[in-house]
């Protein structure tokens, strides 16, 4: 490989392993604006482990550490950096294709989950004293009036005793108030899917990238080791 080749072959590798860095940065802030602005976390608990915001943060934080080493690599033309981002970028693809075939597998159970929690939440909801739960209390009355929905399956739910945050109107003033009729269930697992379709969009696009990475860096590798360069 002429000297040329080789100088484009590094512009390309930094080029590709910056934009991993910002794909990897771009994840993290995504996911740390889930988790600030999620209404519903009090009311979804059965899968907090697999939280998607969660999630979202801890591989884009682990994406930006590795490409941040690809970079350097690339620049400084090192080899054993280089080959460290090689390996850990391949095992970090691997992790995310197990999360991938984990989230596909169980995406059904987690519908099911919505209707168990909101269910429970909606109980203790009604159970609580006027100053109790507060928290609960707030985040289903934003989650109703976000949504336009009544109750999990329906108004008829609250068994007469339903919150203002289920009226039509907005202000609310009237004694005999319209309420929505359809529950938020299927609201929920409307939002979760969009978010889910999105999010694995993201997921694809970024490990396309992240592909293109480790076939460019490679070569690189290569080519330092043909010439006795990169550990200097």
């Amino acid at each position: 490989m002429n000297s040329s080749c080789a100088g484009c072959l590094k512009s390309l590798v930094v080029s590709l392993h910056f934009l991993c860095w910002l794909c990897g940065a771009f994840v993290v802030a995504f996911g740390e604006f889930q988790t600030m602005h999620s209404r519903f976390a009090s009311l979804i608990t059965s899968f907090c482990p697999i939280y998607p915001a969660n999630t979202i943060v801890a591989t884009g934080a682990i994406v930006t550490c590795v490409c941040y080493i690809g970079v350097l690599g690339g620049m400084r033309e090192n080899r054993c950096m280089l080959i460290t981002f090689y390996i850990l970028l391949f095992i970090l693809m691997l992790v995310e294709l197990a999360m991938a075939c984990v989230f596909f597998v169980h995406h059904r159970k987690i519908d099911t989950y919505f209707e168990k929690d909101l269910t429970h939440s909606l109980q203790i909801y009604m159970q609580s004293s006027p100053d109790g739960n507060k928290t609960l209390k707030d985040d289903f009355n934003a989650l109703q009036y976000l949504f336009r929905c009544c109750g999990v399956h329906g108004v008829a739910d609250w068994k007469g005793n339903v919150p203002i945050s289920c009226c039509t109107l907005d202000p609310c003033n009237l004694s005999d108030r319209p309420n929505w009729q359809e529950g938020c269930v299927v609201k929920l697992r409307d939002w979760f899917a969009g978010n889910y379709l999105s999010t694995a969009s993201g997921v694809v696009t970024m490990f396309m990238i992240q592909f293109a990475c480790l076939s460019i860096t490679f070569p690189l590798f290569c080519h330092l080791s043909r010439r006795g360069l990169g550990y200097q």
